[in-house]
Parts: structure tokens; sequence; C-alpha cells
């Protein structure tokens, strides 16, 4: 596995948390708290726009 910084979680309205992450070569990675060794990897500009996108209520259906 990648060594994986993880930042604290963020819990939306409910239950759906997740975390974000960067590894040394500055890739980003999300995972569902808790399940952290299975997580989505892409661009950190990918990612960001994501989790722009569902802390706006844009996406809360894939949380």
């Amino acid at each position: 596995m990648q060594n994986v910084t993880w930042e604290e979680p963020f819990c939306g309205e409910g239950a759906s948390c997740f975390r974000l992450g960067t590894d040394d070569q500055g890739n980003s990675y999300i995972a569902v708290v808790g399940s952290e060794t299975h997580f989505l990897t892409d661009s950190r500009e990918a990612l960001q726009q994501m989790i722009r996108d569902i802390k706006a209520g844009k996406a809360d259906h894939l949380l």
C-alpha cells in the first residue's frame, strides 16, 4: 500500500464520512472513513473539484 497521509475525516449530514489523503508523490486519495485500504485516486485537481461539489450540495446522492 502507498504511504498515504490522511487528513481528519469530513462528515456530512448523517453518517457519511470520508477522508482525504496525499502520498509522497503528491497523488490525492479519498476513502470512506474506516475503509482507508479501499480508496479512489486521481489528480489533486479532480478530487478537489469533486469535494467542492459535495460540500456545495451538488452531489449529496454520492455520499
